[in-house]
């Protein structure tokens, strides 16, 4: 993989899996269509907020211990600092450019000011790429960089250098790794400082020894010091050789202040490249005679200014910098790539004896196909690595099988062999790719994720084994709606057919999340509460990944998170959740939270909102840019929110309640009521307060023409959500009096 995303090799004292808590810096993005959010994130937030959670790599490959640090990490929607990226290479695994470092910098064309040093913690001053790709595929990348540390976050930032590679394929030498002091000095890092051991992600996964990391402790580094090294990669041979394939993308957001990339390719190979209008190449030329005639091209960028960088922020396009491929077509990708995904005629004794056990007590087609996928998605634990990081070397199912783990799209081949073991169909399939993805020269390294297409009597559909607890026949929501592209082997059956379909965007039920809350209000201000969530939908997958890779002792810390992202301030003292792995049901999460000073008594009247979780609704202003034409506005998976609160109150205790509203469009409908007591306190002389919302999502989008109608929906639900609950408290004079109640107002419509 050959791309000049710089996260890879950075590692820092934040927490672990690319989690960060504070001093969090955005990394570029490559080949995504994920946006980054800085608004906060609440649970029930609509779907569009929450389709990055799961096309971020880090947030579905987090262990046990560390899910709480992740799911603190999405609340907050800050940028954060991944260790893993999806670069792009036919000859390196996903992690090719993590030779390049990056940090979220702002810094003018060979200038620091003062005032700019003192912000960022890091500038790469020189980043230059050198790829040199042979007729037989194999292939020589050598990065170099400058990079001046400003401060001491810097310092940590670059403490550790990080390079993954496939050692059966590649290799990776650090010739050079230098700090240059501000004084004048010079110091080398000395070979003890660098290490080579396995992927601290397949620590417990034999199988997939070959993939490594090599890492390089950077000592004595200091702010003004200038780090400066040169890492070369070399494969032998490219995974699906004959053939190769690469992308750039130069770095257009000040990170790097002088980037320089170079291509030296074979003139025997017919090679399809493309390259942005808008890059302009700095060199072309030929060398050599003959069959050793070569093409050498050098294209450079230097970012210039503030008003350069927000308009290049604004024209965002999938397509890279740079893009080569000698694969023809994506008819002969596919066919490639099937001859390494796809399963034998002749499937082993003990992959049809399996699955004969797990389909022996099923009679129709889906039962049995489903009893396959819960032992695939819930049984072989999943092993988080980017598809080409084992460069399309599939293990056997055989082996999957004995060892009870497997790659994401090692998964998608034990499926489909125990599915064709019980006489029905099953292709593997590739996603992740931008939506013109079938526009794009042909290249494997777009896709990001897995799945596989079944079925039999009857339409097919899609399944991802890779999502340990995700139910039966669902797709998390950055893959629905989106291109798919089927490995389809060379067949007369398969001649006419097009390798890419799209996964449809509907869920196989309705979505649905409901919370009520049971709260009673002590007389010194205490308020003391009990959460109950139930959730069907995309929300629903998040928080079975969070609580399933989360220890059933961490929980409760996990629910505190969960608890802040919604508004509530408290100490959670008690939290339990549904069986993340029984997917046939809605997930439920239950917690007990105290606040000691929730009311002050002493401020007259005392206002109180109602306890219910915020409703976050996608901001139409959020669509625009400056001079653009207006567009539609995602509103996400259909959704119905229903939202239920009672609060007791302090014997004696005065309330008014606020009045309901009632707003119905045809995308969307909100209602809202607070109510008292008709009758009065109880025999205790205690009131108790009832407030709810419902929010039904009832279309995907609304058109672009409706933006202001949508801003008046919008803007009715916010001022309904800005209402407060009046408390008063009786005096001793009222000791003898009834306490007034005012009854709700029926619902207004605006």
């Amino acid at each position: 993989m050959y791309s000049t995303d710089l996260c890879h090799a950075l590692e820092t004292d934040l927490p672990p899996k690319g989690f960060s808590t504070a001093d969090k810096f955005r990394c570029g993005r490559r080949n995504s269509d994920t946006t980054g959010e800085a608004s906060t994130l609440r649970l029930f937030s609509r779907a569009p907020k929450l389709r990055s959670v799961f096309v971020n790599p880090p947030f579905i490959s987090m262990k046990l211990g560390f899910a709480a640090a992740a799911f603190l990490a999405l609340a907050a929607t800050l940028p954060i600092l991944s260790a893993r990226q999806q670069a792009d290479s036919s000859s390196k695994t996903p992690t090719a450019s993590d030779q390049n470092p990056r940090q979220d910098t702002r810094q003018n064309d060979d200038q620091k000011p003062a005032s700019m040093a003192a912000q960022t913690p890091a500038q790469i001053e020189l980043l230059e790429t050198h790829i040199r790709f042979e007729s037989d595929s194999a292939s020589r990348k050598e990065v170099h960089a400058r990079v001046r540390i400003n401060t001491e976050l810097g310092t940590r930032q670059f403490a550790r250098l990080n390079f993954d590679y496939n050692r059966a394929f590649e290799t990776v030498e650090i010739p050079l790794a230098r700090i240059t002091h501000a004084s004048g000095g010079t110091a080398d890092i000395l070979p003890s400082a660098v290490t080579d051991q396995p992927n601290p992600a397949i620590v417990e996964a034999s199988g997939y020894q070959d993939i490594r990391r090599k890492t390089v402790r950077i000592l004595g580094l200091q702010p003004t010091d200038m780090l400066e090294y040169r890492v070369v990669t070399t494969t032998t041979r490219a995974p699906l050789a004959p053939d190769f394939y690469l992308f750039h993308t130069f770095a257009k957001d000040a990170i790097v202040t002088r980037e320089q990339f170079e291509l030296d390719l074979p003139l025997s190979r017919a090679v399809q490249l493309r390259v942005n209008p808008a890059t302009a190449g700095s060199y072309e030329g030929k060398t050599g005679e003959g069959t050793e005639s070569r093409m050498v091209r050098r294209w450079e960028y230097r970012w210039s200014s503030s008003q350069e960088k927000a308009k290049i922020s604004q024209d965002v396009s999938a397509e890279p910098d740079v893009a080569l491929t000698t694969f023809t077509s994506w008819k002969q990708l596919s066919t490639r790539l099937a001859e390494k995904f796809e399963a034998t005629e002749n499937v082993a004794p003990e992959v049809i004896a399996k699955s004969n056990q797990l389909t022996k007590s099923t009679e129709k087609p889906e039962e049995k196909i489903e009893a396959i996928y819960d032992f695939v998605s819930q049984k072989i634990t999943t092993v988080e690595l980017p598809l080409e990081s084992n460069g399309f070397r599939p293990r056997a199912p055989v082996e999957i099988l004995s060892s009870g783990y497997a790659t994401a799209q090692d998964k998608m081949v034990l499926f489909s062999a125990l599915t064709r073991a019980a006489k029905m169909p099953a292709i593997v399939a590739l996603a992740g790719a931008p939506d013109e993805a079938e526009q794009m020269l042909p290249r494997p390294s777009m896709f990001t994720h897995a799945l596989v297409w079944t079925g039999k009597d009857g339409p097919g559909f899609w399944l991802d084994p890779s999502v340990e607890v995700a139910p039966f026949r669902m797709i998390g929501a950055n893959l629905r709606g989106k291109p798919a592209f089927l490995l389809l082997p060379d067949t007369k059956e398969n001649a006419s057919l097009s390798p890419w379909l799209t996964v449809p965007v509907d869920l196989p039920f309705a979505a649905s999340q409901q919370v009520k809350v049971d709260a009673v209000l002590a007389a010194d201000g205490k308020l003391s509460a009990k959460v109950h969530y139930s959730l069907r939908g995309d929300n629903e997958l998040l928080l079975r990944v969070a609580f399933h890779q989360t220890a059933n002792e961490k929980w409760r810390e996990l629910a505190q998170l969960l608890s802040i992202s919604d508004g509530f301030r408290g100490q959670v003292t008690n939290a339990t959740a549904s069986d993340p792995s029984n997917t046939r049901q809605p997930f439920s999460v239950d917690y007990e939270i105290v606040m000691p000073k929730f009311v002050d008594w002493s401020k007259k009247p005392v206002r109180i909102p109602a306890l219910l979780p915020q409703l976050g609704l996608p901001d139409a202003s959020t669509n625009a840019v400056a001079g653009a034409a207006a567009s539609p506005i995602d509103l996400g998976t259909p959704l119905d929110v229903d939202t239920h609160a009672t609060l007791q109150l302090p014997p004696g205790t005065r309330a008014h309640a606020p009045t309901g509203t009632s707003v119905e469009r045809d995308y969307a409908t909100f209602a809202s009521k607070y109510t008292i007591p008709i009758q009065g306190p109880n025999s205790a002389g205690a009131m108790t307060l009832t407030a709810s919302r419902h929010v039904h999502f009832l279309m995907r989008e609304v058109p672009a023409s409706r933006v202001m109608d949508y801003k008046a929906f919008v803007h009715a639900v916010q001022n309904d959500e800005a209402q407060d609950f009046t408390l008063e408290q009786a005096t001793p004079a009222d000791d003898h009096a009834k306490p007034a109640v005012k009854k709700t107002s029926g619902p207004t419509k605006p």
